[in-house]
């Protein structure tokens, strides 16, 4: 049960975070992309550049914010699959590619506090 609910509240998030980027101008390519590797949550089109986005969503921000918790593990699981993702949709192979952070905070009054992280991360190897 804890797992469906954990599953159905990631889902809103990626929908909010979804609507959020597209009013800020960017085109779904793709949600939820998975493989062997890991998962991306959105892809997105953004004025020629290819985004990888993680959405992190936290309900308190007592131990840290959402904005923190994507540390070099997560990020190198992000780069390796998004270089999958790459090799099989090869109409994207040569994009010009960033990966973005989108942290959701649960407030105290019910509401939620966007923050969208540009350009989070970075490959260190220059070939994807």
């Amino acid at each position: 049960m804890a797992r469906n609910d954990t599953r159905a509240v990631g889902f809103e998030a990626e929908r909010l975070a979804g609507r959020f980027l597209t009013r800020q101008g960017l085109t779904p390519v793709a949600q939820n992309f998975r493989c062997r590797l890991g998962e991306i949550d959105l892809v997105m089109a953004d004025r020629g550049h290819l985004v990888f986005i993680e959405v992190r969503f936290r309900a308190s921000n007592r131990f840290s914010r959402a904005s923190l918790t994507v540390d070099i593990h997560k990020q190198r699981k992000l780069i390796r699959t998004a270089a999958l993702f790459l090799a099989k949709r090869q109409r994207y192979a040569n994009s010009v590619v960033r990966f973005d952070v989108v942290a959701i905070d649960a407030d105290e009054d019910g509401s939620n506090t966007i923050e969208w992280i540009k350009d989070a991360f970075r490959p260190v190897d220059s070939s994807l």
